[in-house]
């Protein structure tokens, strides 16, 4: 597997996904990456599709109020269509998996600064993945 650097595309794995993702017809989209983010939150020992689950997740997070374009030349060539907002707590629980995953993905990094780099990509696309808190009116105490 080659890795080039440390963008949600930037790997031959998410690339090959973002070319899968091209050839697929429109509504078969969302069932792709709906399978790869499932797959990985159910997946025990080796994370296979982490790779793929991190481009996923970059690319619902894109979708977001808060979340930045994917504008990578190893991204996508086709718009992907508007996907449900219940991919956004699933690929957060991916991302999860994967950041927890001290064995897998985090493991394959050489360089300190890479990896760090690399976290810090993951600990973004949770941000904007997360579901904002629920806001409930405040309770009026009577005397």
């Amino acid at each position: 597997m080659g890795t080039w650097d440390t963008g949600p595309f930037d790997n031959d794995t998410a690339a090959d996904f973002a070319n899968a993702l091209d050839n697929a017809e429109p509504e078969a989209c969302e069932a792709l990456i709906r399978g790869v983010l499932i797959r990985t939150i159910d997946a025990t020992g080796y994370l296979v599709e982490a790779d793929e689950a991190v481009a996923a997740a970059a690319l619902i997070a894109a979708q977001c109020p808060e979340g930045e374009p994917v504008d990578t030349p190893y991204s996508l060539e086709t718009a992907m269509p508007m996907f449900p907002t219940d991919l956004r707590a699933l690929a957060d629980e991916a991302l999860a998996c994967i950041a927890g995953d001290d064995a897998g993905s985090a493991s394959n990094w050489v360089a300190q600064e890479d990896w760090r780099q690399w976290r810090a990509m993951l600990t973004r696309l949770r941000a904007v993945l997360a579901p904002p808190p629920p806001s409930f009116a405040p309770f009026e105490v009577q005397p």
